[in-house]
C-alpha cells in the first residue's frame, strides 16, 4: 500500500491504541530488580580500539571539546595505524593528542591535533627529521595503561609516565620520569593526522607557559577523490590553539622546524602539508621544555584548548583545570559528569559482559557531537570566523557524521538528551546559514567536508521533532531544508570530490525532480541509486515535519517525493539497480554490484525503505516472499547465520545503510525474526574488549544500535518516533529522559522471543510503540520465552504502520 493510502489511518489507529493502554490496569509488580548503581565502572574505552572500531581509549567528557589520546606510531610519523591514531595492537606512541573524533571510517579520519611526548633522553636532533619514529617516540605495555571515563593513564617502557584528566575544554597532567634522566615534553604542533597547514609555538620560561596553535583541517584527506590534490577536503579549515601552563620552571626550552633544531629558542613555525610519504615526511615545527630531575622527576601541566584564540584557551584552562587541580581530581569530577549522563538509562538483570558492552555502547554515543564554544560564548563557525552563542543557546555543537548518525545515534540523543539535541540543531542552522545556506552531508566541527550521500540534516533534524525537540528555530530550519531539496544549488553540477565527497549537496537537484530518480550516468553524486533512496528518505522525513508543524501545503507537496524510491527498483531483477538518464537499466547487474550504492551493495540497499515497508513487500510478491527474501541477507546458502559481514550479498553489521534490515521483519508480519537476528547479531557480531564492535564507530553510530537493540526496541524510520519491538537482554531498564519523561521496560527472563508484552497494563498485540511512549513515557512488559512465538503480533491490522 502507498504512503498516502495508509497515512489516513495513522490518526484513528494511533488513538485506539493509546487508548487501550490508558484503559486496562496494570499487573501487580513483580520483586524490583536491582539496577546498575555505578555504570561508569562498567564503562571499557578500549571497546572498539581495534577491529576497525576506531575508537579511541583517551579522556574525554559527554560532548567534549577536548579529548586526550594516544597517536600511535608503525613507523611513520606522516600515518598511524588507526583513523584516530590509536589501535591496541600497536604498542608504540609518538604523543598524547588534544583532539580526537570516535570512530570514523577512514584512515587517517581527523583532528589527532598538538600530539605531546613525554620523552626521556636528550633532544639533539629535530623530532621532525626522525621520519621513521625511530627516536621520538616510546613502546608501552598494555599491563602498565589504564583508561576510565575521564582519565587516562600509561607508563611507558622509557621510564615516563602520563596521567591525563579532562574537562570539557581542559586537561591536567602528570608526568614523571626516571630520576637523573634527561626529560623534556615535545609538543608536536604541526603534527596532525592529517598534517597541516601551518602551525606555531611560544614558550615563556617566565610565565611556565607553552603556547601555540594548528592550522589544519584535511577530513579523509588521503583520499584521492577528485583527482589526487584537487581532493576539496586537502584544505585548511579550522585553527586549534593551545595554552599550557606548568607547576615548576623549565630548565631547558629548544624548537624544531623541519631539520633544524634549536636549542634554546622559544617560538617557532611550519606546516606539514596535507599529503604524506616523501610530500610530508620531514616537514613541520614544534619545540620541547625540559625538566631538571635530579631532585624532582615529577611535572604537573595543566592545559586548556579553543578554536577561537590561544586567550579563548587560556581562560578554559583557568576555569576549568583551576591552580591546584590534579589528574584526581579532575578525573572524579568527570566520571561523575558521566554517571550523570549513564544513569539516565539504567539497566538490571542482564550478564556482566553485556552490561559492560551496553554502557561502554552509550559512552561512545555520547562523546560526538562535540562542544565547540568557549565559555565566553565564542565558536568558530563553518566560515571560519569567531561567532557568538544565540540568547538562550547553552552551548554549540560541531561534528555529526550525518550519514552515519541519523540511523540510530540522533535517536538516541533525541531521547535520553532533547535539551541537547535542540542545541546541536540550532548549531546546524548556524552553520548552515555561515555556508550559504547549505547543510553539508558530514560537518567536521563546523566545516563542511562533503563525505557521503543523500541529505542526513533532513532526516536529524525532522526525528528530533517527532521525539519532541522544540529548543531551536524549527520554521527557519524546515524552511532552509526545503530550499536546499528544492532549488539546485551552485555547485551541483561539480564532480569536484566525487565519489566519496561530491561538493555538490542535492546534486543534478533539477534534473532529479524531472525524472524522480538519481540518473547515474549524470548524477555527480557517489551513486545514482543510493542517492535516489537517501533522498526519498529524506524527503519524507520533511513532509513528517511539515505535518507536524500544521504546514498542510508542504506536506502534500513533499509526501510523494518520499515514494521516489520506486523508480531506481529494477522489477526485472528484484532489486535496487542504477539507472541511467534515458531510463535504461546499469548494464552488468548482480546483486553484489556496488555500482550506483555508495559504501555497500545493491543487496543491502534494496531494504532501505523503511518508510515504505508495505510498498516494497509488494513489489517483492507480499509479505511472505518478501519476508524469505530478507532471510536470505542473514543466512547463507546453507542456512548458516551470516550476519557478520564480508559477504556483499549479506548482512553488513560494519556499515550503516542495512543496520535497520533485522528490524523489517517486524512490518513484514514475522516479528519473532527480528527477535532471533537481532540476538544474534547482539551476541556476534558485538562483544566486550578491544574487539567488541563489528567495524567503525562512526561517531557513536554502531553503539548506538546497540543499546537500541540491549533494550528491545528500534526507531521505526528517520522523520517519526515511534519504536519498533524485539526484546530486551536486561530484565529492566529504567529510562528517563531530560524533563523526567519516563520510560520503563521489565522482562521475566532475558531470553529471545516474546510470547506477550503489556504495554502500561493493556496487552499489546502490535510489535511497535506509539509515539506516545516517547513523548509521555509509559512501561513495556514482555514474557519472554526460549521458543518462538509465530502468532503475537503478526495480523495485519497489527504491523508496523506506514506513514
Amino acid at each position: 500500500m502507498s504512503i498516502p493510502e495508509i497515512r489516513r489511518t495513522l490518526t484513528a489507529a494511533t488513538a485506539l491504541l493509546v487508548a487501550a493502554t490508558v484503559a486496562v490496569a496494570a499487573p501487580a509488580e513483580a520483586a524490583p530488580v536491582s539496577l546498575v548503581a555505578d555504570p561508569a565502572a562498567y564503562v571499557d574505552p578500549f571497546i572498539g580500539t581495534t577491529r576497525g572500531g576506531n575508537t579511541w581509549p583517551g579522556a574525554t567528557r559527554p560532548f567534549g571539546m577536548m579529548a586526550w589520546s594516544p597517536t600511535a606510531t608503525t613507523g611513520d610519523q606522516t600515518s598511524a595505524p588507526a583513523s584516530n591514531g590509536y589501535d591496541y595492537n600497536v604498542t608504540r606512541l609518538r604523543g598524547f593528542s588534544l583532539t580526537h573524533v570516535n570512530g570514523a571510517g577512514c584512515s587517517p579520519g581527523a583532528a589527532g591535533d598538538v600530539p605531546i611526548l613525554p620523552h626521556v633522553g636528550p633532544v639533539d636532533s629535530s623530532p621532525t627529521a626522525d621520519t621513521k619514529d625511530a627516536k621520538y617516540a616510546a613502546t608501552f605495555s598494555h599491563a602498565n595503561e589504564t583508561a576510565t571515563p575521564g582519565r587516562y593513564a600509561v607508563t611507558l617502557d622509557s621510564g615516563a609516565r602520563a596521567d591525563l584528566a579532562v574537562n570539557t575544554r581542559a586537561g591536567v597532567g602528570d608526568f614523571s620520569f626516571p630520576a637523573g634522566s634527561a626529560a623534556s615534553l615535545l609538543f608536536r604542533t604541526s603534527n596532525s593526522l592529517n598534517g597541516s597547514e601551518d602551525a606555531g609555538i611560544d614558550i615563556n620560561p617566565a610565565t611556565r607557559t607553552v603556547e601555540g596553535w594548528v592550522l589544519t583541517g584535511g577530513f579523509c584527506g588521503r583520499r584521492g577523490n577528485g583527482g589526487g590534490a584537487t581532493n576539496p577536503n586537502r584544505r585548511s579549515y579550522y585553527k586549534l590553539y593551545f595554552s599550557a601552563v606548568f607547576d615548576r620552571d623549565f630548565a631547558t626550552t629548544g624548537t624544531w622546524r623541519d631539520s633544524s633544531r634549536n636549542p634554546g629558542a622559544t617560538t617557532a613555525s611550519g606546516g606539514e602539508g596535507y599529503l604524506t610519504g616523501t610530500d610530508r615526511a620531514g616537514k613541520g615545527s614544534g619545540g620541547w621544555v625540559g625538566f631538571d630531575t635530579a631532585t624532582d622527576s615529577d611535572v604537573r601541566m595543566r592545559i586548556g584548548i579553543s578554536y577561537v584564540s590561544a586567550s579563548g584557551a587560556a581562560a578554559n584552562r583557568e576555569t576549568e583545570v583551576p591552580a591546584g587541580s590534579t589528574p584526581l581530581t579532575v578525573g572524579n569530577a568527570t566520571r561523575d559528569a558521566w554517571n550523570t549522563e549513564l544513569k539516565r538509562v539504567r539497566v538490571g538483570g542482564g550478564t556482566e559482559d553485556r552490561t559492560r558492552a551496553f554502557y561502554t555502547a552509550v559512552y561512545h554515543s555520547l562523546m560526538q557531537p562535540q562542544t565547540m564554544n568557549d565559555l565566553d560564548g565564542q565558536y568558530l563557525g563553518a566560515d571560519m570566523q569567531a561567532h557568538r552563542l544565540r540568547p538562550g543557546q547553552k552551548a554549540a555543537y560541531g561534528t555529526f557524521s550525518g550519514w552515519d548518525q541519523y540511523r540510530a545515534q540522533i535517536q538516541l540523543l533525541g531521547l535520553l538528551r532533547p535539551d541537547v539535541a535542540g542545541d546541536m540543531a540550532t548549531s546546524m542552522i548556524d552553520f548552515a546559514a555561515q555556508n550559504n545556506g547549505v547543510w553539508d552531508r558530514w560537518l567536521h566541527l563546523g566545516a563542511p567536508t562533503h563525505v557521503m550521500t543523500g541529505d542526513p540534516a533532513a532526516p536529524t533534524l525532522a526525528t528530533w521533532y517527532a521525539m519532541g525537540v522544540r529548543n531551536f528555530d524549527d520554521r527557519a530550519a524546515l524552511d532552509s531544508l526545503v530550499k536546499q531539496a528544492t532549488v539546485q544549488n551552485p555547485d551541483a553540477l561539480s564532480d569536484l570530490g566525487c565519489p566519496g565527497q561530491c561538493k555538490g549537496q542535492r546534486p543534478t537537484l533539477n534534473t532529479y525532480l524531472a525524472l524522480r530518480y538519481a540518473a547515474n550516468d549524470i548524477c555527480h553524486c557517489w551513486g545514482g541509486a543510493a542517492e535516489t533512496l537517501e533522498n526519498s528518505l529524506a524527503d519524507f522525513s520533511l513532509a513528517m515535519w511539515a505535518q507536524r508543524a500544521g504546514r498542510a501545503d508542504l506536506y502534500r507537496r513533499l509526501l510523494p517525493r518520499g515514494d521516489y524510491w520506486k523508480n531506481t527498483y529494477n522489477p526485472a531483477v528484484g532489486y535496487q539497480a542504477a539507472r541511467r538518464a534515458d531510463g535504461s537499466w546499469q548494464a552488468g547487474f548482480t546483486p553484489s554490484t556496488d555500482v550506483g550504492f555508495a559504501q555497500g551493495s545493491s543487496a543491502t540497499y534494496t531494504w532501505m525503505v523503511p518508510q515504505d515497508v508495505s510498498g516494497l513487500a509488494t513489489l517483492m510478491g507480499g509479505r511472505s516472499a518478501a519476508a524469505a527474501r530478507l532471510d536470505t541477507l542473514f543466512h547463507d546458502e546453507n542456512g548458516n547465520w551470516a550476519v557478520l559481514g564480508g559477504n556483499a550479498l549479506r548482512y553488513d553489521p560494519t556499515n550503516e545503510p542495512g543496520i535497520h534490515a533485522p528490524w523489517l521483519y517486524n512490518g513484514l508480519g514475522q516479528p519473532w525474526k527480528t527477535q532471533e537476528t537481532v540476538r544474534q547479531i547482539v551476541d556476534t557480531a558485538y562483544g566486550v574488549g578491544p574487539g567488541g564492535l563489528p567495524g567503525n564507530d562512526d561517531l557513536g553510530t554502531m553503539s548506538a544500535w546497540y543499546v537500541f537493540a540491549a533494550i528491545g526496541l528500534f526507531p521505526q524510520v528517520p522523520g517519526r518516533a515511534e519504536l519498533l519491538v524485539g526484546s530486551p537482554v536486561f530484565t529492566r531498564v529504567e529510562l528517563t529522559r531530560a524533563g523526567n519523561t519516563r520510560l520503563v521496560i521489565n522482562a521475566n527472563t532475558t531470553d529471545k522471543y516474546v510470547q506477550s508484552a503489556r504495554l502500561n497494563g493493556a496487552k499489546l498485540t502490535q510489535s511497535w510503540l506509539p509515539e506516545s511512549f516517547i513523548l509521555r513515557g509509559g512501561t513495556l512488559d514482555f514474557t519472554l520465552g526460549t521458543a518462538a512465538n509465530t502468532t503475537w503480533a503478526t495480523a495485519p491490522a497489527s504491523l508496523p504502520r506506514d506513514h
